[in-house]
């Protein structure tokens, strides 16, 4: 493991090439070597997460219990952006930026009301889900599109609290947006499953799920148990794979066929067996296990470069790099 020294505080961390990147403070860069490249752009607020789109160019910066945020063009703003302040302080900020199948660039989120999903051509702003909703009372959050850009996943909570996962089909939400205040695709109904903690897309067709140690009542056979990690398939609308696990898993980085999981310090998951591959105790990380709660603890920042070999993880002081084992296909 290597360390990037930092001066100040981070508020994001990304790569760009194969340098690290501090997109919600400015765009500060690292070299490897520890070079910083600083940057004089201010955003005037504390934005202290960031998603880029699939193409690099454009972003989102943003507070993660805040109800403000920022779309970028490079290092320029675009537009201000928010989201509904009801319970804005509980869960974290709804957003995502994908890539459709016809190449058009999409922002997914709750601009209006907490819970009602709405899909924006990223570059003009404009809305591409129009008509009639009828919303439940869920509080969406951890949005992401798959990569092929034909499904939203979701990973949220609605009231005890209690966190659910969703996906929904993007082709249809854009023919009729009603179909995003539904179930969507996934079988994992409240009353029925495990609480679910995070998720994340393993490529067009899977998802890695996690879930607590919570149920929701008292099913004897649940699709997707307690303290579980499950892969789901989209298209085979079945778990390839469920796995116990002893620990929380915390958030998801998507790996091919493993995870990282970052709950205390990160951990290297086989999705098929539930094993740990490769962990690194001496790499301190948040230990936030879902999408909500009174006590913020924020999200940890890290992040995979594009090559799925290095692993970057903010840490006191700097940046932890760590050179993972070859990935599996």
């Amino acid at each position: 493991m290597e360390f990037v020294p930092v001066r100040g505080a981070l508020r994001s961390l990304g790569w760009d090439g194969d340098m690290l990147l501090d997109l919600a403070g400015g765009g500060r860069r690292w070299s490897l070597d520890g070079t910083e490249h600083p940057t004089s752009v201010d955003f005037g607020r504390p934005f202290d997460q960031a998603v880029s789109s699939p193409s690099g160019r454009y972003a989102v910066v943003y507070g993660e219990r805040d109800t403000t945020a920022l779309v970028l063009d490079g290092a320029s703003g675009l537009r201000e952006m928010g989201r509904s302040s009801y319970h804005a302080a509980d869960f974290d900020y709804p957003v995502a930026l994908g890539r459709l199948p016809d190449g058009r660039e999409i922002l997914v989120h709750c601009p209006d009301e907490y819970n009602v999903l709405q899909i924006d051509d990223l570059v003009s702003g404009a809305r591409l889900t129009t008509g009639d909703r009828t919303p439940t009372d869920v509080f969406h959050s951890r949005l992401s599109v798959s990569p092929d850009g034909r499904h939203l996943l979701m990973a949220g909570w609605f009231w005890s609290p209690f966190g659910i996962a969703r996906v929904y089909d993007l082709a249809e939400a854009l023919a009729d947006s009603a179909t995003l205040d539904g179930d969507g695709v996934l079988p994992m109904s409240p009353g029925s499953d495990a609480e679910v903690a995070s998720a994340c897309w393993l490529d067009g067709d899977r998802l890695a799920v996690a879930t607590t140690d919570e149920v929701f009542d008292d099913e004897e056979a649940p699709n997707l148990g307690p303290r579980q990690l499950g892969v789901w398939s989209v298209s085979g609308r079945q778990w390839l794979a469920r796995s116990s696990v002893n620990y929380p898993i915390g958030t998801l980085l998507p790996r091919n066929a493993q995870v990282i999981s970052l709950y205390e310090h990160p951990r290297l998951i086989d999705t098929e067996t539930g094993a740990v591959v490769a962990e690194w105790p001496g790499v301190k990380v948040a230990p936030k296990d879902g999408s909500f709660g009174v006590t913020h603890i924020p999200t940890p920042w890290a992040a995979l470069d594009a090559t799925g070999t290095r692993l970057a993880v903010a840490q006191d002081g700097g940046i932890a790099l760590i050179e993972l084992p070859p990935p599996r296909p």
